[in-house]
């Protein structure tokens, strides 16, 4: 950023004072709250992140320093729920990310798949020789879930995972959503989410499977034997 686009110390103090405000308004707010999900709380939060986001974003433009907290933004939290009060039915959407960490390994046991798959092992198809067709063999042969929990053994890395569950007055017909499945989640009829992130860790060092850090090696006894009645 050049000299002529850096904010100036008056207006990094003005954005320390907006916080100062920010926060004794949610501190107010809290304090006569009506309940768990009393809107004035919520918008309260909301302008204490924004305040928050605005001082940090300043303090280091102009000081090259940041903030030793992090308050999390608007977007991050959920709506008050307005779903039906007691649905009849509830979708569970997963969303899962992976970091194909030992291409490899992936290959090997999509390869093994093929071969159990096909007693001789001869096809003129390469498929299992590719990354993505290497995906799509294992999540095809595999539940999400035992590819979750066995996730190094494929050569992958974990990463960001949510999982919602969200409310209906009733469920839908079948094949109803199947060509745009995530496209109708309603925020506001969120039940409960579970997010698993990098970003809540305080020590990284605990956290082996982190996009970016290097696997431990795995040996083929390492590997669980395929079930070829699956």
């Amino acid at each position: 950023m050049s000299d002529a686009a850096q904010p100036t110390a008056a207006e990094v103090r003005a954005a320390a004072e907006a916080v100062k405000t920010a926060l004794d308004r949610h501190l107010a707010a809290v304090e006569r709250r009506t309940g768990d999900d009393d809107p004035a709380v919520h918008e309260a939060f909301n302008q204490l992140a924004a305040a928050g986001e605005v001082y940090d974003e300043l303090l280091y433009d102009r000081y090259d320093e940041v903030t030793p907290f992090e308050i999390p933004g608007a977007d991050d939290s959920l709506p008050p729920y307005t779903g039906p009060e007691e649905p009849h039915a509830v979708s569970v959407l997963i969303r899962r990310d992976y970091t194909v960490a030992e291409p490899q390994r992936l290959l090997a046991q999509a390869q093994r798949v093929e071969a159990a798959e096909f007693e001789d092992a001869l096809t003129e198809d390469d498929t299992a020789n590719t990354v993505p067709g290497a995906l799509g063999i294992l999540f095809g042969e595999f539940e999400p879930d035992e590819i979750a929990s066995r996730h190094r053994e494929f050569g992958l890395a974990e990463g960001d995972s949510t999982l919602w569950v969200t409310a209906a007055e009733e469920a839908a017909e079948p094949g109803e959503w199947l060509e745009a499945p995530f496209e109708e989640a309603d925020p506001q009829h969120v039940i409960c989410r579970f997010d698993v992130s990098a970003v809540f860790d305080r020590d990284d060092s605990d956290d082996a499977d982190a996009p970016g850090t290097v696997l431990d090696e795995l040996s083929d006894d390492d590997l669980e034997p395929l079930d070829r009645d699956r």
